[in-house]
């Protein structure tokens, strides 16, 4: 059986010319291949770095060097000191879905113009159970929320939707993966915070 193209895939490709930066990861071409690393590791020599199996990316992704949980794949905290060859494209896209799960479609899909993106009131109003008072935040309280739990220094994905009042990610403060909607983490932060803000008033 024929193999199906990925479009997405081809895409991203052929942006990557000789190298590219994908978040914490450098991407360089290697013959036919790949070969990646953390960027941290660009200059460092390659017997100096742990050689990494394809079958291990998965457990490199899931915990930090000091052996907690990374929940946001997208989180700046990456361990460093490895080197993974991808022999063929499908050996890349295998590796960056378990490093960064979903990056390379939705960058593809934020090609178009205009990228597929849901706004927070739109996403927070499709909501039910617990995290329907996410609805309750005002524009500014939305908007320190998703800035401390969005900052660079947590999340690494360039956020395309927003809230009014809040200019949406500077392409060149995060990286090539877009943010196109709200995830978890974020509709769990305002869910607290209107928490807090009911529970000030209640005093």
């Amino acid at each position: 059986m024929a193999t199906m193209a990925n479009p997405a895939l081809a895409a991203f490709t052929a942006q990557l010319r000789d190298e590219l930066l994908l978040a914490q990861v450098l991407i360089r071409r290697a013959g036919a291949g790949y070969e990646l690393c953390h960027v941290s590791d660009c200059d460092a020599a390659t017997d100096s770095l742990r050689m990494l199996p394809l079958n291990e990316v998965r457990a490199l992704a899931q915990f930090t060097v000091n052996g907690a949980f990374r929940p946001l794949k997208s989180a700046p905290t990456l361990r460093a000191g490895w080197r993974l060859l991808a022999p063929t494209d499908t050996a890349l896209e295998s590796a960056l879905e378990q490093l960064y799960p979903g990056a390379i479609a939705d960058w593809f899909a934020a090609q178009a113009p205009p990228p597929p993106v849901t706004h927070y009131r739109a996403f927070t109003a499709r909501q039910s159970g617990m995290y329907r008072i996410t609805t309750m935040l005002t524009d500014a309280q939305a908007a320190g929320v998703i800035g401390e739990c969005c900052h660079a220094n947590r999340c690494l994905k360039r956020r395309l939707w927003t809230v009014s009042g809040l200019a949406s990610d500077v392409a060149e403060t995060k990286s090539l993966i877009p943010c196109l909607e709200p995830c978890a983490l974020l509709l769990e932060s305002s869910r607290k915070a209107v928490r807090v803000e009911q529970e000030a008033k209640a005093r």
